[in-house]
């Protein structure tokens, strides 16, 4: 667990794609750092009406017999903006409903760290994911998903924060957690 999560928190900031990868991965370079992305992560056009504070999206293919591939969205709101790390920290674990009989603290980690000299803030969080679309819209439809898991990391580089929210079936995170640490521990 521990190789895990120490490959989760290395290299986030400015972000900018660069071009198909050697390989068959995406090159995703933040802030001078490059990664290449799995190759089976399917990078994903953002949709016109989400795309001002998206910086890149992903898919990440589904476990067996889960309902849906995970997503990997990175977020950029400008320097400064975005939240304090303890709002974004309630924000995420408000879009869970814990299982019965647990709290919400029962079902979601916080860990706080350096990569570098950088602050990171990493929170993993399951249970019922609250799904809205538009996912900011305060009126938008609410969508039950149970068995979800949501990582979500804080990259307070000198040009950010910088969010990266990775959601979807349990078992299809689970599938993806070392591959998404590994990814983030490689950006050089």
């Amino acid at each position: 667990m521990k190789r895990i999560w120490a490959g989760l928190f290395l290299g986030i900031g400015v972000l900018s794609l660069v071009g198909p990868a050697r390989a068959g991965g995406e090159d995703v370079t933040l802030d001078g750092l490059k990664s290449k992305a799995p190759a089976s992560w399917q990078k994903e056009k953002i949709p016109a009406k989400l795309g001002k504070l998206r910086i890149a999206q992903f898919r990440l293919p589904k476990a067996d017999r889960d309902p849906e591939d995970a997503e990997l969205v990175i977020f950029f709101f400008g320097r400064g903006s975005g939240g304090g790390a303890e709002d974004n920290i309630k924000r995420w674990q408000g879009m869970f409903d814990p299982p019965k009989g647990k709290s919400i603290e029962d079902v979601s980690k916080v860990e706080k760290m350096k990569v570098g000299k950088v602050p990171v803030v990493v929170v993993d969080v399951h249970g019922t994911f609250k799904s809205r679309f538009p996912p900011n819209d305060p009126n938008a439809k609410v969508t039950r998903k149970e068995n979800f898991r949501q990582i979500n990391v804080i990259f307070d580089s000198e040009n950010g924060p910088y969010f990266f929210r990775l959601t979807g079936p349990a078992a299809t995170v689970e599938r993806h957690q070392k591959e998404f640490a590994d990814w983030l521990k490689n950006f050089k």
